[in-house]
């Protein structure tokens, strides 16, 4: 149960005044919990202003600069209102102090509201933005209007906060306003040595203080009151992993320890040698399986590391010793590319596998169901249909998921659930900082693959402008006919799948028409089996040139395709380039990345291609990448739903979260069900930072 104390903060957004229900869809977009979700009065409190307005310079109409923001005491004179039916002539209402005269303008005005608001022979202060035309001051819909008596009201420094279409200005700082004034006094959650050496103010002040700047500085996440929100919301996050973390601990592991047989078939079946940080991975993965706990590990590795392979030896170990195994990816396509890989590697091993997707229906589907539960299926293979109900194993040892970025928590949770003490195994082949790791997966332990696999060629990366394009079309006619693939990759559109096909749809048009029929087209928007038919005919070699939209990022392997061309690279962070490079230079022959951009590149945008030809190595990329965008976008939070911070920003409060991760710690070891004092008012902090999951995970013991 959420204790009392938050129900202020908890209520409808639409219960403070003033905001009915059209305000209130406006609040849901502009706050980030979807139209059917209904913001609450602590969402609106965790929207903080970016800027603010200075209000305080009174300079007198005459010496009011262009375009400067004033406050004026003015006397009203006279209002030329416009001729009846013309409504593009604005009202004009004529007013004047000791040093000049000004019209206060107003677009489609209502003649009764300006009367009232501006009577004849009345002082009123009025603060807006200055405009001179042809040597006379006018200010255009003033942004406050107060009488003599009221000036108290008009805010001298007024903050600004990102809007929406159907919000104004007005409406959102009254809200805030109100919701301020509703705001309970929260006990402290924080450690006082903590509070008195970081000079950090009680949670009410630092809210009130944020949505109340006085300077410029009292808006930088190095502000005392910020930076203490942002700590709040990010020893939320790190608590609300460390009592995950400690809940998989409590919920007893089962040692796994099979006689190593399976694994060294595999291993002598690999046409390769295992690199050092691939052995020291497998190493690391053995002794968690054989402990009493339960394994929770990140694998992280560039695109091409090798993680399939640790992840086939981890099942081949659960294998051994009598249990079974599931690998979990986001999509059909690299369902079938994993069982690809695995299935001549497993034959040779004695491993029994099955694919599992949406598309095996009736006898298929029933037999693989049947293989689960009887145990002749060692190791399953497929999308989230695999935690759908009616899926059973006989005993579920290991769960491996790939690009976990792409499944939530609940997922993994719902998984897990299949078996009894199951160990889990998450892969990343998008290289993350270690900030980003603490704060997304603060309750794993953490293996690199940091070498590229013996015979990766280095892939050379050019950064091309467009009106350039014609001498790669011929480039890559040259190269086509001498047996190259090529992908070509088009640009990110906007927040909109339908526009990203249409501008796939009509470069495959041009290019087909250039280069004939050897051009193939995959898009998100494609039913998989047809896409799965196109990328089969790439693979055999029927088409040459593939056009895609950003589905072939992650995990497609066509290890003779040596040329990737990714048309408006501006357009794309460095995250994704990467991603995008490492669909080449899988096999013997050199490869090359073209980065076709439009001209007049912006500075991040020019860095950004800058260090693409500089290097290879992912993980610097992702550490360039969190310094140019910042945390969310890395990892995909809109997609993933992971935890986004409002406050908090994993760059620029790094320092914060190491301090918060190590706080969470201490509490779990110290206090393990929040049972005492302080535990009380964390119980309060996780709900208030909606990691309530958390409290739940406690309660079940």
């Amino acid at each position: 149960m959420r204790p009392d104390i938050l129900n202020p903060l908890f209520r409808p957004v639409t219960s403070l005044s003033g905001i009915g229900r059209k305000t209130g869809e406006a609040l849901a977009r502009l706050l980030g919990r979807g139209e059917a979700a209904e913001p609450r009065v602590a969402d609106l409190l965790f929207h903080l202003p970016v800027a603010l307005i200075d209000r305080s310079r009174q300079p007198g109409i005459a010496k009011a600069a262009e375009g400067a923001i004033v406050t004026l005491k003015v006397r009203v004179d006279r209002h030329a209102t416009p001729p009846r039916g013309n409504k593009r002539i604005p009202t004009r209402v004529f007013a004047h102090d000791d040093t000049g005269e000004i019209a206060l303008t107003f677009f489609h005005a209502n003649p009764e509201w300006l009367q009232k608001t501006l009577p004849v022979g009345e002082t009123r202060y009025v603060s807006g933005r200055m405009e001179w035309f042809n040597g006379r001051p006018s200010m255009v819909h003033p942004d406050h209007i107060v009488a003599e008596g009221d000036f108290a009201e008009l805010p001298l420094i007024e903050p600004v906060y990102p809007l929406t279409a159907g919000l104004s200005r007005r409406v959102l700082a009254r809200a805030i306003g109100e919701a301020l004034a509703d705001l309970p006094q929260l006990p402290e959650w924080l450690d006082p040595a903590l509070v008195a050496r970081q000079h950090w103010p009680s949670f009410d002040e630092a809210l009130r203080h944020a949505h109340r700047p006085k300077t410029q500085a009292d808006l930088e996440a190095e502000a005392p009151h910020v930076a203490r929100l942002a700590y709040d919301e990010l020893l939320a996050s790190q608590l609300a992993l460390a009592l995950m973390r400690e809940h998989q601990r409590r919920s007893a592991g089962r040692r796994r320890q099979g006689d190593g047989t399976l694994r060294a078939r595999l291993i002598a079946a690999l046409p390769f040698q295992l690199t050092q940080s691939q052995q020291t991975a497998v190493a690391e993965i053995a002794a968690d399986l054989a402990g009493e706990t339960r394994m929770l590990r990140l694998l992280q590795g560039d695109v091409g590391a090798g993680k399939t392979v640790v992840a086939l030896i981890a099942a081949a170990a659960v294998i051994e010793a009598g249990g079974q195994a599931a690998l979990m990816a986001p999509t059909e396509l690299l369902v079938r590319q994993h069982a690809r890989t695995i299935e001549p590697l497993a034959a040779a091993a004695g491993i029994r596998i099955a694919v599992l997707t949406g598309r095996e229906k009736g006898k298929e589907r029933e037999s693989v169901l049947a293989g689960l539960a009887d145990g002749s299926i060692d190791l399953l293979i497929g999308t989230h249909a695999l935690f759908q109900s009616g899926v059973a194993f006989r005993d579920l040892a290991l769960v491996v998921v790939d690009e976990q970025h792409r499944f939530g928590v609940h997922q993994r949770l719902a998984l897990t659930a299949k078996g009894g003490a199951t160990d889990v195994l998450v892969m990343t082949a998008t290289p993350i900082p270690r900030t980003l790791v603490l704060t997304y997966y603060g309750d794993m332990d953490v293996s690199r693959l940091t070498e590229k696999p013996a015979g990766r060629r280095p892939i050379e990366t050019r950064a091309l402008p467009l009106s350039r394009l014609d001498e790669v079309v011929a480039r890559i006619r040259a190269a086509v006919a001498g047996g190259a693939k090529a992908y070509w990759v088009c640009p990110l559109v906007e927040e909109s799948e339908m526009l990203d096909v249409a501008a796939a749809e009509e470069r495959f048009a041009a290019l087909a028409t250039a280069l004939g029929p050897v051009v193939g087209l995959v898009h998100g928007r494609m039913k998989a089996a047809e896409r799965d038919r196109v990328m089969a005919r790439f693979l055999a070699g029927d088409i040459k040139v593939l056009v895609a939209t950003t589905v072939v990022e992650v995990g497609v392997d066509v290890a003779d395709a040596t040329i990737m061309v990714i048309e408006h690279a501006e357009r794309f962070g460095l995250a994704q380039l990467h991603q995008l490079r490492g669909r080449v230079g899988r096999g013997e022959k050199p490869s090359v990345c073209l980065l076709l951009y439009k001209a007049s590149l912006g500075a991040v945008a020019k860095k950004r291609l800058a260090v693409m030809r500089e290097t290879e190595d992912g993980f610097v990329i992702a550490e360039e990448d969190l310094k140019l965008r910042g945390g969310g976008e890395i990892l995909g939070t809109r997609q993933s739903g992971m935890p986004g911070f409002r406050i908090a920003s994993p760059d620029r409060h790094a320092a914060l979260m190491e301090i918060a991760r190590d706080d969470a710690r201490l509490v779990v070891a110290t206090d393990p069900n929040l049972a005492g004092a302080r535990g009380q008012a964390l119980r309060i902090l996780l709900y208030l930072f909606g990691r309530d999951e958390a409290v739940r995970l406690l309660r079940a013991g």
